[in-house]
């Protein structure tokens, strides 16, 4: 089966809300995500996750803490998603590659339609 391995940012604001993307493209698309993406060779994760969200959303992001590691297998391949509890640097995103985004609290996790693997990490959010 093919592996696939990526970066998750868990954005969140002094409110305590968390940041969700919708994918606007794909066999996936109108699901809900945390953005991220691959990580590129000789890149750490906290270097692809700070040039995926400058490229998906023109933002600056502080890594700030690592918050869990999520195998899935998805029907063609298996994902390996390390994710990260991040903050804003910047004040305004640029959505370049979602249909859509929103800031949701804690308990409006569950007011989207998530990807299978994201939504294991709201499980692991919800519990902190």
């Amino acid at each position: 089966m093919k592996q696939i391995e990526v970066v998750a940012a868990i954005i969140h604001d002094d409110k305590g809300r968390i940041f969700a993307t919708q994918r606007g493209y794909g066999e996936w698309k109108d699901w809900w995500e945390f953005p991220g993406g691959k990580i590129e060779t000789g890149e750490t994760p906290e270097e692809a996750l700070v040039r995926e969200i400058r490229e998906e959303l023109s933002a600056e992001i502080s890594v700030d803490r690592f918050l869990c590691t999520v195998e899935y297998d998805y029907p063609a391949f298996h994902l390996t998603m390390h994710c990260y509890l991040c903050s804003l640097l910047t004040e305004t995103l640029h959505l370049n590659e979602h249909e859509a985004a929103k800031w949701l609290a804690k308990d409006e996790l569950d007011s989207v339609k998530w990807l299978p693997a994201d939504l294991e990490v709201i499980t692991n959010i919800i519990g902190h």
